[in-house]
């Protein structure tokens, strides 16, 4: 990989978190350590038990956390510069709108805040609505969207001012198969469009089917990275892999869920 090809970047990114609570402070890690870079037009899925340190990741990726050391950048620029976070369209793991307006309406919204052009705006909302295939429902009131659609008007969200990097958080969590195939082929169809892609899951089936690569967080630190080639061979070989790296890190596989 030569440095031309990276456009995000993890370099010793650690963040300690601190609690405190009658006069005594409490230290815990978030993640420790952690160093990956992400290629251009790549397909990047983090996987991690809970609190292993996926959404702390994910926070100082958009500059939604300081690290404690460390840093994060994004075609060679710090996070946060007003230049990276302009290259990132992000999708969180309940993308949360008003439920009275209409996909326009909200798309409307979010294109003012990102200071889109007016004149560009209200093409590219039609655009993007159609992308995520909900151009026939673009009058409706959110409230009366399924959890799917809800999630496909988060995409929509996420790509309306058309940034190379996407961040998304638990992008198939709770979704029925119909929605899942939709949201599957979508991922698919914007990284075949150029975009990068990072996202944390814990849909060990979605991962093996739209990874090229995978991390595995335990307790803060990646501790493995590696390609799709080591689990394209069998279904079900990405979970065998996942657990025993846990197994291998000192994770007791018999602890209560």
């Amino acid at each position: 990989m030569s440095k031309s090809d990276v456009v995000l970047t993890l370099h010793h990114l650690t963040k300690t978190y601190k609690r405190s609570h009658l006069g005594f402070v409490k230290r815990f890690r978030g993640i420790a350590d952690v160093n990956l870079e992400i290629e251009k037009g790549e397909i990047f899925g983090l996987l991690g038990l809970n609190g292993s340190g996926k959404t702390t990741t994910i926070k100082l990726l958009l500059g939604l956390l300081f690290p404690t050391e460390g840093h994060v950048e994004i075609y060679g620029h710090r996070v946060p510069h007003p230049f990276a976070q302009q290259r990132i369209g992000y999708l969180p793991e309940v993308p949360y709108f008003y439920r009275n307006l209409t996909p326009v309406e909200v798309l409307d919204l979010y294109g003012m805040l990102s200071k889109m052009h007016p004149k560009s705006l209200r093409p590219r909302i039609e655009e993007v609505l159609s992308l995520v295939k909900l151009d026939h429902a673009k009058k409706r009131p959110m409230r009366e969207f399924s959890k799917g659609m809800l999630q496909r008007a988060g995409l929509a969200q996420a790509i309306l001012h058309d940034p190379e990097i996407l961040i998304l958080d638990e992008p198939v969590t709770g979704l029925d198969p119909l929605g899942l195939h939709q949201v599957r082929k979508l991922i698919v169809e914007l990284n075949e469009q150029g975009k990068t892609i990072f996202f944390s899951s814990h849909n060990m089936a979605e991962v093996e089917k739209l990874a090229d690569r995978v991390g595995i967080l335990v307790d803060g630190k990646l501790v493995r990275v590696f390609t799709k080639d080591n689990w394209i061979m069998k279904e079900g070989l990405l979970e065998e892999i996942f657990l025993q790296t846990l197994e291998s890190s000192g994770v007791s596989l018999e602890r209560p869920a």
